[in-house]
């Protein structure tokens, strides 16, 4: 099953909305097939991993990092091709959370005489697939935010200069994380500010997905020259405003190549809840969250936030006026402070990332 996750996390950033799947075909303890999902469309990992093994399938053994699906979708249901294939025994790392099809796959193989064995590293296989499992259960995009501050917590001069806070090692694992999310979020003062491209580049991968970039505009103030605009040729730009944005700005905004994405008003902007079931009906399954400071604050205080990678780097400004790397609402005693959980921690060179979960337990 471990080689099963590795290979499933190749497909990281191409498979979405479906999930990341990895498999691999054993007999008499040698691995003769592996395979997973490429992408989205494509053959599902245990149809890869069968036509690796060939006839040495028959009564082998299929381990699979995700319930082998037993619907048709763009592709047939795997559980007729593990049926069909002689496959003897499947170890499943984890059931199908789409609650239209939990169980049905495994169902099907035992009700044909094939043993199924359930939970295999099931808390590794949930955590290579959260933003699929919550976009299955909960029709929203799993939220990841990413910000990059000094040591004292500035991302910004009181000038909102923040070129570079963080080294070239750092900002590059951040072109890696656009890449393998579905898109990618800011606010309107950060779009004005830092007029961003907010595309994915990484040197030698040209083929990276692009991410949709999205920029939460209440009043559609996003200059028709803006970089963004100029690049809707590269990747897709969507602009989230209120109901109460000029129509002759959105009229603008759409014939310069741009979507817009019109959404209730709340507490003087967007309400993100409704932009997050916007995105997901749209089949945005992962977000990340770049800031702006008062952005990134909405997200964690709504409670809208799942996880996080947050950048130090060894230097302090010391200055009040500096942009924290949260802001928003007053907080008066301790015991009100948003907690993290699992958080991990990794070194870029001088740099210090923290990794975590802003939910206690895994979807």
């Amino acid at each position: 099953m471990k080689r099963a996750l590795r290979l499933a996390a190749r497909g990281k950033g191409w498979t979405s909305p479906n999930p990341m799947v990895g498999a691999v075909v054993v007999r008499q303890g040698e691995i003769v097939g592996e395979g997973y999902h490429r992408r989205a469309g494509m053959a599902h990992a245990e149809v890869n991993a069968l036509l690796d093994a060939g006839d040495r399938a028959r009564g082998a053994d299929l381990y699979v990092t995700l319930e082998p699906c037993n619907h048709h979708g763009r592709t047939p249901p795997c559980s007729r091709a593990v049926l069909e294939s002689g496959i003897a025994r499947v170890f499943v790392g984890m059931n199908d959370p789409n609650p239209r099809v939990v169980g049905g796959g495994s169902q099907f193989l035992r009700s044909q005489g094939v043993s199924v064995v359930e939970g295999v590293l099931e808390d590794e296989c949930r955590r290579l697939n959260q933003a699929f499992i919550k976009h299955a259960t909960t029709g929203r995009p799993y939220v990841v935010l990413k910000a990059a501050a000094t040591l004292d917590g500035r991302m910004a001069t009181r000038t909102g200069d923040s070129r570079w806070v963080t080294n070239e090692h750092s900002r590059r694992f951040v072109h890696q994380l656009r890449c393998d999310l579905d898109a990618i979020l800011v606010g309107s003062r950060t779009a004005l500010a830092d007029d961003p491209q907010l595309t994915a580049r990484l040197p030698g991968k040209p083929r990276c997905r692009q991410p949709v970039r999205i920029v939460l505009d209440s009043r559609l103030v996003l200059p028709l020259g803006s970089t963004l605009l100029k690049t809707v040729e590269t990747a897709p730009l969507w602009v989230a405003c209120s109901e109460k944005a000029p129509e002759e700005r959105e009229e603008a905004l759409l014939r310069a190549g741009a979507s817009v994405i019109r959404l209730p008003w709340d507490h003087g902007g967007v309400r993100l809840g409704s932009l997050l079931d916007e995105l997901g009906k749209r089949q945005i399954s992962s977000l990340l969250v770049e800031g702006g400071a008062r952005t990134l604050g909405s997200f964690i205080q709504d409670g809208l936030a799942d996880a996080f990678f947050f950048f130090y780097a060894p230097k302090i400004l010391g200055d009040d006026a500096a942009v924290p790397l949260a802001a928003g609402r007053s907080v008066d005693v301790m015991a009100e402070a948003k907690p993290a959980y699992d958080v991990r921690v990794r070194r870029f060179v001088g740099d210090v990332m923290l990794h975590g979960r802003f939910r206690e337990h895994l979807y």
